[in-house]
């Protein structure tokens, strides 16, 4: 922090009523004091206050870290938090002047975000040069919030869908919801969620009430978990593998299993998380907006002939 600079804006010998009550209320949720020098709030501030307040220790190897091009020094004039920062979504957040984006899923197009795997690609260059052009930060924030208790995206995805009531106490993935049809059941989910591209497995007049839910990516192992007992009747997930968890799903159909798959795809079955992140970081974010700003599908179906 430039305390030069910050001695030119602010009369050190005067706090602001605004500082005075945040500095009382510092203790709580672990705001930090505040201080005649803390004149503005920085992406590196925040990161500090969300690994003081989710729950459990942050972890030496993870991917949730700044981005690169990324600048978390600079004062922050507001927060977003979405799933993906897309290109489209970095120029809606820096044109709403939140220059902090919270992204869950990456953003150079790999799990670790690693330059170098990308460096001479002009999208990779265009989209680097966006965030650092416009003094963007981009932290993921992915390991953490799935570590937390209750599982961030789990949490906000029950909200988002309305299952919250009807949610297992003892296991947050599991729901007796009330019983209708599958094809009811993904109407339904499509409807609440905005989904344009949804797809489902199974026959869609089957009756279903026990859910499973899993967001994000799907493997083989949890398909066949749910498919092969009987305590489950619909998985609703995100993204699996077409020719192993699908087919394995298929097949058990075919064999006589009376259930169905809903996948919402990747981004849809996650992007409720990040709306409850916002939420979240506003218990203990008070200086500047926070807002959750979706990033939206990258699908869509044709309509008409």
């Amino acid at each position: 922090m430039d305390t030069g600079r910050n001695a030119s804006l602010l009369n050190t010998s005067r706090v602001s009523r605004r500082q005075l009550m945040l500095a009382a209320g510092a203790g709580f949720a672990g705001v930090r004091s505040l201080s005649a020098d803390d004149t503005v709030l920085t992406a590196r501030q925040v990161v500090e206050r969300i690994q003081k307040n989710v729950g459990i220790p942050w972890r030496e190897q993870t991917v949730d870290n700044f981005k690169d091009g990324s600048n978390p020094d600079k004062p922050l004039t507001g927060i977003a938090t979405t799933m993906v920062a897309t290109f489209e979504l970095l120029h809606r957040a820096a044109a709403a002047k939140r220059n902090m984006i919270i992204v869950h899923e990456p953003t150079y197009y790999s799990n670790l975000d690693d330059p170098k795997d990308v460096s001479t690609d002009p999208m990779f260059r265009l989209k680097r040069d966006f965030v650092a052009a416009n003094n963007l930060s981009v932290f993921r924030f992915h390991d953490h919030w799935h570590g937390r208790k209750p599982d961030g995206i789990i949490d906000g995805m029950a909200v988002g869908l309305g299952w919250k009531k009807y949610q297992n106490p003892d296991n947050a993935r599991l729901f007796v919801l009330p019983e209708t049809t599958l094809n009811t059941l993904a109407i339904q989910i499509r409807d609440q969620l905005k989904i344009r591209a949804i797809r489902v497995v199974g026959d869609p007049q089957v009756r279903v009430s026990r859910a499973a839910f899993n967001p994000g990516s799907t493997g083989l192992n949890q398909v066949m978990r749910y498919f092969s007992g009987d305590d489950v009747d619909v998985f609703v997930c995100g993204e699996p593998r077409e020719w192993d968890a699908v087919e394995y799903a298929r097949d058990s159909i075919a064999a006589g299993k009376k259930k169905g798959l809903i996948v919402l795809g990747h981004d849809m079955s996650e992007e409720a998380g990040m709306a409850e992140c916002a939420r979240w970081l506003k218990g203990f974010i008070p200086e500047v907006p926070v807002e959750f700003m979706p990033s939206g599908e990258a699908f869509w179906s044709p309509t008409g002939a």
